[in-house]
């Protein structure tokens, strides 16, 4: 949670892969302004990769790229904003969005803050390292995250919550470079991405289950919205 918060089954669920369906066109729409070929464009690589692992339809991703590259002649235009603020009993969280609509956006996170407190910028984005953040598993038994990590040039890893899910750390710029790397340490990249980790995340187990049903349903509410791309949440675990 400490990385990126995920509300537990919310991708098998039907609505749940519709929104991520949607999160993810509008990232490979801002990726394909660099270009709509992906061996030529990393960034856009890595957003269609994780489309592809997720099953998201041949002809959404297509589109999601002619439209990001100009090739539809619709214009896209979506504003990157970071809002910051404190989920309820303290916990710190980055809520990064992309929008078409600012206003509409702010308006909406205002509303949806009355049950934590919405900061302003750098009131708690101190407390967390910007990074990249890779999910892989491994490709063949016996693989050694701690071994693939030093040798694909991550400054640390964390096993995951999934199942032989490890989430490898980089620094920004090493991203896509570490990404490349990996599967030749034996591991299968499942999604890349920067994001948000905290520096002194919370331990769940330190709030009442009445506390902690609190933030969940306050993290799922944030991630809910149409504009919100990710949830970063200073928790443990």
């Amino acid at each position: 949670m400490g990385a990126q918060w995920k509300a537990k089954g919310k991708e098998l669920a039907a609505n749940a892969r519709g929104q991520l369906f949607g999160k993810l066109a509008k990232d490979i729409m801002i990726a394909a302004r660099s270009g709509a070929d992906p061996a030529s464009n990393s960034r856009l690589r890595l957003v269609v990769e994780q489309a592809r692992k997720v099953s998201m339809p041949k002809e959404t991703l297509e589109r999601a790229i002619k439209k990001g590259a100009g090739l539809t002649g619709e214009t896209v235009h979506f504003e990157h904003v970071i809002y910051e603020g404190f989920a309820p009993h303290r916990v710190p969280l980055m809520v990064e969005c992309l929008t078409d609509n600012v206003n509409r956006t702010a308006s909406e996170m205002r509303v949806l803050f009355r049950k934590g407190q919405l900061g302003a910028a750098g009131s708690v984005a101190w407390d967390f390292a910007h990074v990249g953040m890779i999910e892989a598993e491994p490709a063949a038994a016996g693989a050694d995250p701690e071994l693939a990590a030093i040798e694909a040039g991550a400054q640390d890893f964390e096993p995951g919550e999934e199942d032989g899910v490890t989430l490898f750390l980089t620094d920004p710029t090493d991203l896509d470079l570490v990404s490349r790397a990996l599967p030749a340490q034996g591991f299968t990249v499942l999604s890349a991405k920067l994001g948000y980790k905290a520096k002194n995340p919370i331990d769940p187990a330190s709030l009442s289950a009445g506390d902690l049903h609190e933030v969940e349903a306050f993290l799922a509410a944030v991630d809910g919205n149409d504009d919100v791309q990710n949830v970063f949440a200073g928790l443990a675990g």
